[in-house]
């Protein structure tokens, strides 16, 4: 039962990849956006999004 549960979480997460990095090229133009407008709120919270997301690709990646 076990390597079920292995197995589906791999595939899951290698399905999750994909949706992850364009998470992130989004954040990232996004943080782009907020530089330009010298806004700095929106600049926390991007980079606070970005590092979770880095957070749980790292996890997926390993």
């Amino acid at each position: 039962m076990e390597q079920v549960m292995q197995t589906f979480t791999r595939k899951d997460g290698e399905m999750r990849i994909p949706v992850l990095r364009l998470e992130i090229d989004y954040e990232l133009a996004t943080l782009h956006d907020a530089m330009l407008d010298e806004d700095l709120v929106i600049i926390k919270k991007t980079k606070q999004r970005l590092e979770m997301l880095r957070q749980e690709l790292i996890q997926l990646e390993v």
